[in-house]
């Protein structure tokens, strides 16, 4: 395994890692019967989770850059296994970040700084239902890219044993050709 995808692998577990301490949380919202008690624990959660120090945010931004250049720099590679196992995992990255800018901080941003007089109650637990789906397909989204990264590893490990086969019997058939002689 190489710088690169090992910085793929850091960045994608970093992300699922807080993903699943949203899911404590997102699990109640999306799949249990909706209680005032869920909600404002939901409630809560988001919002120490948005008002986080400015580091925190920015280690998370730049855990996005660091994924994204590494995924585009195993895919400079350009041979089959780049474009199909680093070409689907940048797409399903890409889908991700996506879905965090448009989905997951427009609803956060609801949940735990309502505009006064335009946001209700009802509108904050619709962004929160929307935010804990968001986090969900985002973990969806980063398993794909770590499904991907290690059959990547799977098919180059294969391909490796299959070539050495190969060197051995070329190798087995060129002594007994010698040997003939």
């Amino acid at each position: 395994m190489g710088f690169r995808q090992a910085a793929v692998l850091a960045s994608t577990c970093f992300f699922i890692g807080v993903l699943f301490a949203c899911f404590n949380v997102d699990h109640r919202v999306l799949f249990v019967t909706l209680t005032d008690e869920t909600v404002v624990d939901a409630f809560q959660f988001y919002d120490t989770f948005y008002n986080a120090p400015p580091a925190i945010k920015a280690t998370l931004h730049a855990m996005v850059g660091v994924g994204i250049l590494a995924l585009i720099g195993k895919l400079h590679k350009w041979d089959e296994s780049a474009v199909f196992f680093d070409g689907g995992s940048l797409a399903a990255f890409v889908f991700g970040v996506a879905m965090y800018t448009t989905v997951t901080i427009p609803a956060l941003q609801t949940v735990a700084n309502p505009i006064k007089d335009v946001d209700t109650r009802d509108d904050q637990v619709d962004a929160l239902r929307i935010l804990s789906a968001g986090n969900v397909v985002n973990m969806a989204l980063l398993g794909l890219v770590l499904v991907l990264q290690g059959g990547q590893e799977w098919a180059r490990r294969v391909e490796a044993r299959e070539l050495a086969k190969i060197e051995a019997e070329e190798a087995a058939q060129a002594a007994k050709a010698a040997k003939s002689e």
